[in-house]
C-alpha cells in the first residue's frame, strides 16, 4: 500500500461535529499550497445512488465541487447498507473489506500530492464490524486530525475518550479543531480551551465560530424531511430559511411574524393565515419574498380559489402531510448537509478554514 502521500485522517468527537465542513475547506486550503489533492472517504454510513452503485454522499459533494479525477467507488469503498452489519457478524469478511480500503486508497492517492480521508463519527464508529475509524487511520498510515464541538469542559472530555481509542492503535493525534463556537464567546472559549488541551498534551489548531448559513435548511431540504410536495415555488427549492414559525394564532398575530426569511408552517385549511401571508408578500418591498415560503400542514389543502392563487404567488408553498407540531419538530432535529452546487456555502466553508485554521501549522506535523 502507498506510504509515501503525505495524509491526514479527519475524524470527529460526535456525528455532525463538521467533518465534512473541515473536509472541504481543508481541500482547498492544501489545493493552493500543495497541488493535487485527493479524497477518500473509506467507511460511509449515508449513500446516493450513482450509476448503480452506492457511493457516500460526501464523497459526491467533494468530487463535484473540485473535480478530484478520481473513480468515485474508489472516493468511497465502503458504504455501510442497513443490513450491512447483520451480514458481517454471520459472515466476517474483514481481511477483502480491508484490501477493499487499502486499494481504493492507493487508487486515490494516484498522482495526487495529499490525501483527505474522511472518518465517520467519532473513533470507535465501526467498531462492530472491526473498522472502527481509529483501526482504519492506523490501516492507512495516517495520523488524526480531531474535529469537536465548541466549548471547553465537554469537547476536552470528549476529545480524551476519542485520543485514548487512536492511542491504542498506534495512531497520533497531531491536533484539534473546535467547531460551532458561539460567537459572543469566541475568545473566551479559545483560550480556556486551548489551555485545557494543552494539559493533555494536544494542540488547538483551530477554533471556527458559529455561521448561521451552515446551520440554515433549504426548502428543498425541509420539503424532502417533512415528506412534503412543492405545490408552488420549487425552483427556489435552495432558499434558506433562518426562522420557522407554526401560525397557529389568527392571522392579524401571524402577520407579525412575516419577516425575509421566516417559513410559516399553518394546517392547510387556516385560510385566512394562507391569505395574510399572500397579501403580506404582495406589498413586500423586498422583491415579493417577505417570507421564506409555507409549509401547509396536516395533509390539509384551502379551497379552489386560494389555491389558485398560492399557486400563481411568488411565496414557495409546501404541502405536508404530517402536523403542525410534527413538521417543525422534524425541521429543529434536522442534520443540515451541504449539498453540491451550494455555491454560497461552499464559498463560507472555504473562508473560514482560511481564516480560523492553522493549515501551515497542520502541515508542519505531518
Amino acid at each position: 500500500m502507498n506510504t509515501m502521500t503525505p495524509r491526514i485522517f479527519v475524524a470527529a468527537t460526535e456525528q455532525n461535529d463538521g467533518k465534512t465542513t473541515t473536509s472541504l475547506g481543508l481541500f482547498s486550503a492544501l489545493q493552493k499550497r500543495l497541488g493535487r489533492i485527493g479524497f477518500i472517504k473509506p467507511v460511509g454510513q449515508r449513500f446516493v445512488e450513482v450509476e448503480g452503485k452506492r457511493i457516500d454522499e460526501d464523497s459526491v459533494l467533494i468530487d463535484q465541487t473540485f473535480g478530484v479525477q478520481t473513480p468515485l467507488e474508489a472516493m468511497s469503498p465502503i458504504a455501510v447498507e442497513p443490513d450491512f452489519t447483520r451480514r458481517y457478524i454471520e459472515n466476517s469478511n474483514n481481511e477483502f473489506l480491508v484490501r477493499r480500503i487499502q486499494n481504493s486508497f492507493d487508487r486515490a492517492a494516484w498522482e495526487k500530492d495529499f490525501v483527505i480521508i474522511e472518518g465517520t463519527g467519532h473513533a470507535g464508529v465501526g467498531s462492530v464490524f472491526d473498522l472502527s475509524n481509529a483501526r482504519v487511520a492506523s490501516l492507512l498510515h495516517s495520523k488524526v486530525l480531531l474535529i469537536a464541538g465548541g466549548g471547553i469542559g465537554k469537547p476536552i472530555d470528549e476529545v480524551a475518550l476519542n485520543k485514548a481509542l487512536f492511542d491504542k492503535e498506534g495512531v497520533e493525534l497531531v491536533g484539534v479543531i473546535l467547531n460551532k463556537i458561539m460567537p459572543t464567546k469566541f475568545d473566551y472559549v479559545c483560550d480556556f480551551a486551548r489551555r485545557g488541551l494543552a494539559r493533555l498534551g494536544i494542540d488547538l489548531l483551530g477554533a471556527i465560530p458559529e455561521e448561521p448559513i451552515l446551520a440554515n435548511a433549504t426548502l428543498g431540504q425541509i420539503c424532502k424531511t417533512t415528506r412534503g410536495t412543492f405545490i408552488n415555488g420549487k425552483t427556489k427549492s435552495r432558499r434558506r430559511v433562518q426562522k420557522v414559525v407554526i401560525g397557529a394564532m389568527n392571522s392579524g398575530h401571524a402577520m407579525e411574524y412575516f419577516k425575509p426569511g421566516t417559513l410559516i408552517i399553518t394546517p392547510g385549511d387556516r385560510e385566512d393565515v394562507i391569505l395574510a401571508a399572500l397579501s403580506s408578500s404582495a406589498l413586500s418591498e423586498n422583491d415579493g419574498h417577505s417570507i421564506a415560503g409555507l409549509v401547509l400542514s396536516g395533509d390539509l389543502v384551502p379551497n379552489a380559489p386560494i389555491m389558485d392563487l398560492l399557486q400563481n404567488s411568488e411565496v414557495p408553498t409546501i404541502a405536508s402531510p404530517l402536523d403542525s407540531y410534527t413538521v417543525a419538530s422534524s425541521i429543529h432535529s434536522m442534520t443540515v448537509k451541504t449539498l453540491p452546487g451550494d455555491v454560497e456555502k461552499i464559498d463560507k466553508i472555504q473562508s473560514l478554514i482560511d481564516r480560523y485554521v492553522e493549515v501551515d501549522r497542520l502541515l508542519g506535523k505531518l
